[in-house]
């Protein structure tokens, strides 16, 4: 899965266990602008550097997994636990520097009968 979003909070990496650590982040998602929603993610192991070399505030690409457990409590509840789970993140680019770069089709790239003045003509 992947989202486009605004980062609003990094936090600093967590060392859980001897061998395992997280580093948590949020990014407002705002596919409809009106009402954005602010999303946490989080990066494990070798994944949290990903964040170092971001700011609060920029624009970025997340491609995450959708994580779920489930755990029995003392008592014997069954309880459930989502995360996203980021594994990739880029900069986003912005839509007026995806158009500049998107090379514009020319009078060449048209095939020879949509070019052709003859309107009386059809190409079948």
């Amino acid at each position: 899965m992947e989202i486009k979003g605004k980062l609003l909070e990094i936090f600093e990496t967590q060392q859980v266990t001897g061998t395992f650590k997280k580093r948590e982040f949020v990014v407002e998602y705002a596919d409809n602008p009106q009402y954005p929603e602010f999303v946490k993610f989080e990066l494990i192991q070798d994944k949290c550097d990903l964040l170092d070399s971001y700011q609060i505030g920029q624009e970025v690409n997340i491609s995450f997994n959708l994580k779920g457990r489930k755990w029995v409590d003392p008592k014997g509840e069954t309880k459930y636990f989502n995360s996203l789970q980021a594994w990739r993140i880029n900069p986003a680019e912005s839509a007026n520097s995806a158009e500049s770069s998107a090379p514009m089709p020319s009078a060449q790239d048209e095939p020879e009968w949509l070019a052709s003045d003859d309107s009386d003509d059809l190409p079948f």
